[in-house]
């Protein structure tokens, strides 16, 4: 018996050995700068939204080279809340999983250069907004044809209500249970609107296809396999409207929200000085003006356009908080999954 608890523990052993550790997913990296001291950045902004920007701070710090990893929103939570993952600055889109990584005390307390950054767009000494980003609707020209433009989303829900043949199969959105961001936009949406129910229904008796990220969904809708795509990050989308006459971007009147692309700087930071220098510099009015003209909008008084009447920021404050209850989260959940798989 002693040697089969033996063979065992040694079976038990190998296994482990052999069994990969979890870790998070990285989607692209690339580096900006050739100096001998790395700060290493971890974040969800896209690198075709953030090109200019970093190569611009690389040009003016010699000394330092940026390594920039890109993943998913809760590839980015898991990485620095779950797995202590080493990084000098963090910045993501998913307002309440950036709240609650400060909150549970894996933000450092820096001071950047602020410039004027309001208010509202900076909880303590630990989360610094970076970019304001507009929540829009894209839809296609072609997809359209002859169907009415909404301006609403009580138009919204009409049209696609009263054209299911037209539009089956042919609308897009978030898939909340794989991205922090959409999880987040629908707490925001059904906190907002009694309607929106209403909307998740009808999408899902549309057969609505969910994605991970706004680039996925601008793809599909410029490749003419979607009609309309339902809460893509405005940055993403400016990309392409310019040059794409097919884009039209729905300007829904009864609201617009805003999130607060945010950063910190983590705890464990092997940089804490070179993220602190980098975060000073993306709230520079230089740095500002380059990522308003992305967004649309200025989060910094005067580096680009002022909001629209429509538009709702939602602010960097504790209230975050409240999505982050389990009950809550597995609650919504499970409203959308009924909006979406009707029987």
């Amino acid at each position: 018996m002693r040697h089969l608890v033996s063979a065992a523990v040694v079976i038990l052993a190998a296994c482990l050995i052999v069994r990969p550790v979890a870790a998070y997913e990285i989607e692209e990296q690339r580096t900006f700068g050739d100096g001998p001291r790395e700060v290493s950045v971890l974040s969800t902004t896209d690198l075709a939204a953030i090109d200019k920007v970093m190569q611009d701070f690389a040009a003016t710090r010699p000394d330092l080279r940026i390594r920039y990893d890109q993943a998913a929103s809760v590839e980015v939570f898991r990485a620095i809340h779950d797995e202590g993952a080493a990084y000098d600055l963090v910045m993501s889109s998913a307002m309440d999983l950036q709240m609650k990584l400060a909150n549970d005390g894996f933000a450092a307390s820096v001071l950047p250069r602020m410039g004027r950054l309001p208010s509202w767009a900076r909880w303590r000494d630990q989360l610094y907004g970076v970019a304001l980003e507009p929540v829009v609707t894209l839809a296609s020209r072609r997809g359209l044809g002859d169907l009415p433009v909404p301006r609403t989303r009580r138009d919204l829900i009409a049209m696609m209500r009263e054209n299911p043949q037209a539009l089956g199969g042919r609308v897009a959105t978030y898939d909340p249970q794989q991205s922090g961001v959409g999880y987040f936009l629908i707490s925001q949406d059904s906190q907002e609107s009694d309607g929106f129910w209403r909307l998740a229904e009808v999408m899902g008796r549309l057969n609505t296809r969910l994605f991970c990220c706004s680039v996925d969904m601008i793809n599909e809708l410029r490749a003419g396999r979607i009609t309309i795509a339902y809460n893509v990050v405005a940055s993403y989308a400016a990309r392409f409207t310019p040059d794409d006459p097919d884009l039209v971007r729905l300007v829904l009147e009864d609201y617009t929200f805003a999130i607060v692309r945010s950063a910190l700087v983590p705890v464990n930071a092997p940089d804490r000085q070179g993220a602190t220098d980098l975060l000073s510099y993306l709230l520079s009015d230089a740095a500002q003006t380059r990522i308003a003209a992305d967004a649309g909008v200025a989060l910094v008084p005067g580096t680009g356009p002022d909001p629209s009447v429509h538009l709702r920021p939602i602010r960097l404050d504790a209230g975050l908080l409240v999505y982050d209850d389990q009950l809550r989260r597995a609650g919504l959940l499970a409203e959308w999954n009924a909006a979406m798989v009707q029987r």
